[in-house]
């Protein structure tokens, strides 16, 4: 591969979602340089970067085994822990493992569906906008929650959790639709959190603190009993 290549493999197209705020960023940008504003024209020039870096969507190579649950975000698996999924997902009222992936604002935002589904409920929740890394913001924040039917009848619900800098949730999908796994079902707008609610008896084979990668890194096996995977820094 020659250097070329190699530096452009590393760009990652931009979603649709991300051009109309990549254009205001370099707009506002080049104000401030015709107006001699120059300090404040880099800085305008280094945040329409990362803007046009935070809208990027990478393609995925996505397992394709049944039963995989693969992740639906890129991030850190900030929490494992059983819980009553919320009531907006429409699923029993039991405990159920969820697995939170955190975003930065420098992570992908384009969120995947873990498991080939059809989406038998989206529900949007107005709320709050506090740390998504804090466990109330499942409760608090503005949120969207889908519930995921498989081909078997299983049920595993995804909910969107807006964050701190996040002001918009924006689907792709409709009640209805049925997705493929790993296929784009949405995306936040900067810094949020996915959680994955599986059913009742499978274990979690992501690794609290593990960094994930929508569409590709497995979070469980629908099919797999037995206690959940351990990990250690190193």
């Amino acid at each position: 591969m020659s250097i070329v290549q190699s530096i452009t493999s590393s760009f990652a197209p931009i979603h649709k979602e991300g051009w109309r705020f990549i254009a205001i960023f370099a707009a506002v940008t080049l104000l401030f340089f015709w107006l001699g504003f120059q300090p404040v024209g880099w800085v305008g020039v280094v945040l329409t970067a990362w803007c046009a870096y935070f809208f990027r969507d990478p393609e995925r190579v996505t397992p394709l085994q049944e039963g995989l649950v693969i992740s639906p975000a890129d991030g850190r698996v900030s929490a494992i822990e059983s819980v009553i999924p919320p009531p907006e997902l429409d699923l029993p009222r039991e405990m159920m493992t969820r697995i939170s992936v955190f975003m930065n604002v420098f992570d992908v935002h384009v969120n995947r569906s873990p498991v080939p589904a059809r989406i038998t409920k989206i529900t949007y929740i107005p709320g709050l906008f506090v740390n998504a890394e804090l466990d109330k913001a499942s409760e608090d924040n503005e949120r969207q929650a889908l519930t995921l039917e498989t081909a078997n009848g299983t049920k595993l619900g995804v909910v969107q959790i807006a964050g701190l800098i996040a002001r918009r949730i924006v689907k792709f999908v409709s009640d209805g639709d049925r997705l493929d796994v790993g296929q784009r079902f949405g995306l936040i707008r900067f810094g949020s959190r996915v959680d994955v609610y599986l059913p009742n008896g499978v274990a979690p084979l992501a690794i609290l603190g593990q960094r994930a990668i929508a569409g590709e890194t497995v979070l469980a096996d629908l099919n797999a009993t037995g206690a959940g995977r351990t990990g250690r820094k190193g």
